[in-house]
């Protein structure tokens, strides 16, 4: 069986860098950094999702910058063609899967607005590459703005045997959230009955067996009087799960208004996916995969 592990360099060489030296929002940064180009011309960029600011992907005009902040664009359309992903790296590939680090600010399948950019779509046109046959197949998701770790299967067949024993398949898939306040419980866990309302809002019902059951196990990494940094270990996979019971901790994610965030320091989510291992589903080795905790969660929870 053939394995490719992903090399980052490969992907850095087709881009431009520049630090942030004063603040500043970004439309005017990058016409200032890259003023052999046209102002369209760099909207365009913009609006493609080839900027990249620290660990995420940002498409706003106005996004305010800081000092330190590190901007990295994609050269040119010519570099989605040398294969390219925007907004995420291959950790792994063989003949059964493909395991990636994806930033915040990339979907993970197609939405009514949203076809192309997404991870998806990306690594089905990166596949097909090879043979216009292959295809790919979700596997699990992560929201849009959570990072980290994900995979996806290269047959039906995988995608079924990983879904139907992910219980049993799947080892390890731990979270770290920055959470807003000091969480001053070293441990524990959050245990509710997950519903779904009309407008899409997950909640935790008052009412026991009213819905899905879902437990939450966390730790503190570090934190200060504003923010905590947690791992995040969950028993169970129900959608918004973390969101909804960091929530209900009363410690709601940074950056996450939905459910109860007041402010948004980072620029993004503070969810990131850090670890998934897993039994191979055709070879039945056991892999691990790592996506390094985002700095900016580092810098606030200090």
């Amino acid at each position: 069986m053939t394995k490719r592990y992903a090399s980052k360099n490969k992907q850095q060489s087709k881009a431009l860098q520049f630090k942030v030296e004063e603040e500043m929002e970004l439309l005017p940064f990058l016409l200032k950094v890259m003023s052999n180009r046209s102002r369209n011309s760099v909207k365009s960029i913009l609006a493609r999702g080839q900027v990249t600011i620290d660990d995420h992907i940002e498409t706003k005009y106005n996004y305010a910058l800081h000092p330190g902040q590190m901007v990295t664009v994609l050269k040119n359309k010519a570099a989605i063609k040398q294969n390219v992903l925007i907004g995420m790296t291959i950790l792994y590939e063989d003949d059964a899967v493909i395991v990636i680090n994806k930033e915040a600010g990339l979907l993970s399948i197609a939405t009514e607005k949203e076809k192309k950019q997404t991870a998806h779509h990306q690594l089905m046109e990166y596949v097909r590459q090879e043979d216009p046959e292959n295809r790919i197949f979700v596997v699990h998701r992560l929201d849009k703005d959570t990072s980290g770790v994900m995979m996806f299967a290269k047959s039906e067949e995988v995608k079924r045997t990983l879904q139907n024993n992910w219980k049993r398949v799947v080892k390890e898939r731990s979270y770290v959230a920055l959470v807003e306040g000091e969480v001053t419980k070293q441990k524990g866990y959050v245990s509710s009955w997950l519903r779904e309302s009309k407008t899409h809002m997950v909640y935790s019902s008052p009412t026991k067996n009213d819905g899905q059951h879902a437990i939450t196990h966390y730790k503190v990494l570090q934190s200060n009087q504003d923010f905590s940094l947690l791992e995040v270990q969950l028993e169970t996979g129900r959608k918004n799960q973390i969101r909804v019971h960091m929530q209900d901790l009363g410690h709601p994610i940074v950056g996450d208004k939905k459910y109860g965030s007041k402010q948004n320091v980072i620029g993004r989510m503070g969810l990131h996916a850090k670890v998934l291992s897993f039994q191979h589903p055709t070879t039945e080795q056991l892999l691990l995969f790592q996506a390094d905790v985002p700095k900016s969660f580092l810098k606030k929870s200090k």
